[in-house]
C-alpha cells in the first residue's frame, strides 16, 4: 500500500479529509449552518446534511442555503390511460454563504432522478415513490456536500475562486401554463 501511495504524493494529489476529524477541511465543513428547507424532501434533504456535515454546536461560519424542486412525471401509458412508469425527479439549487462577510463562496445545481414502476398494488406504488424520494435526498446531499467540502478546501488552502457579494437569489420560475 505504502507503494501506491508514494507517486501519488508527488503529484499533488493529497486525501480530501487530510488530518481526520481535526484537518482543515473538516472544520471548515463542521462550521456550515443549514437553513431549514421548505417541504417533506427539504426536510429529508436537511437532515441528511446536518449529518454529514457533523456540526456539533459549534458556531457556524457558512450557512447553507438550498431549494429543492421536484418532478413526478407518467412515462408509460397504456392504452387505457393507465400510467405505467414514472419518473421522479429533484434539483436543488444551493448556495453557501459566508456569515462573516455575506460573501457567496459557493452557488450551484444538484440534481438526481429514478424511474419506478407503477404496479396495480396502490401500496407498493406510494412505498416505491417514498423511498425513491428518500433515495433521491440522500443522493442530493451527497452531491452538495462534496461540493462543498472541495470549496472550502479550496479556501483553505487559498486556491479557491474570489467570492462575489451576495445577491438575492432569484426566485424559481413558474411551470409551464401556470
Amino acid at each position: 500500500m505504502a507503494l501506491f501511495c508514494l507517486p501519488l504524493a508527488g503529484c499533488g494529489l493529497q486525501p480530501m479529509y487530510a488530518g481526520g476529524g481535526s484537518g482543515a477541511v473538516a472544520r471548515a465543513v463542521s462550521a456550515v449552518d443549514v437553513a431549514p428547507i421548505a417541504g417533506k424532501s427539504g426536510w429529508l434533504v436537511r437532515h441528511a446534511l446536518t449529518d454529514r456535515l457533523g456540526s456539533g454546536g459549534k458556531q457556524p461560519q457558512y450557512r447553507l442555503d438550498v431549494r429543492l424542486d421536484e418532478k413526478l412525471q407518467g412515462l408509460g401509458q397504456l392504452s387505457d390511460d393507465t400510467i405505467t412508469r414514472e419518473r421522479r425527479t429533484m434539483r436543488a439549487r444551493y448556495q453557501l454563504v459566508d456569515l462573516g462577510n455575506g460573501a457567496i463562496v459557493l452557488d450551484a445545481t444538484a440534481s438526481a432522478d429514478a424511474g419506478l414502476d407503477v404496479v396495480s398494488s396502490e401500496y407498493s406504488v406510494i412505498a416505491a415513490e417514498q423511498t425513491a424520494q428518500e433515495n433521491l435526498s440522500r443522493e442530493i446531499a451527497d452531491q452538495i456536500i462534496t461540493r462543498v467540502a472541495t470549496r472550502l478546501r479550496e479556501k483553505t488552502q487559498g486556491t479557491a475562486p474570489v467570492a462575489v457579494p451576495a445577491a438575492p437569489a432569484p426566485s424559481p420560475s413558474p411551470a409551464p401554463g401556470q
